[in-house]
């Protein structure tokens, strides 16, 4: 699949983050679409240059609560992309932590439907 293709993915999984978490009422805002394009942008080089670090520095926390300081962690990039690009409003922790796990949802189920399949 192409990477523009995935970036369109992205951007619209990001905008359904962000009107669930509008109309839930958490503090997540839109800013348009070429800023929500460079958020995904931003936060697929954030998970491949700085959550590996992050990731190995928090290993003990993470075995110590079998893996669920991992959404903490998701959070606060997810959290520091916002800040960084400006292109979606997250207003504190728990928008952050909803608009990580919820993205990451809707991206998986996004791209099973557009993926194809390999037939065996």
């Amino acid at each position: 699949m192409s990477i523009i293709v995935r970036w369109i993915v992205g951007a619209v999984a990001v905008w359904l983050t962000v009107q669930i978490g509008q109309a839930i009422g958490l503090g997540l805002g839109w800013r348009g679409f070429l800023p929500a394009l460079i958020f995904i942008l931003g936060l697929a080089i954030v998970n491949a240059l700085i959550r590996p670090i992050v990731r190995l520095l928090t290993l003990p926390l993470n075995c110590l609560t079998f893996g669920l300081f991992a959404l903490v962690v998701n959070a606060l990039l997810f959290w520091l992309t916002a800040q960084v690009t400006h292109g979606i409003v997250v207003s504190g922790f728990w928008a952050a932590l909803f608009g990580s796990v919820v993205l990451s949802l809707l991206s998986g189920i996004i791209n099973s439907l557009i993926t194809p399949r390999s037939r065996s």
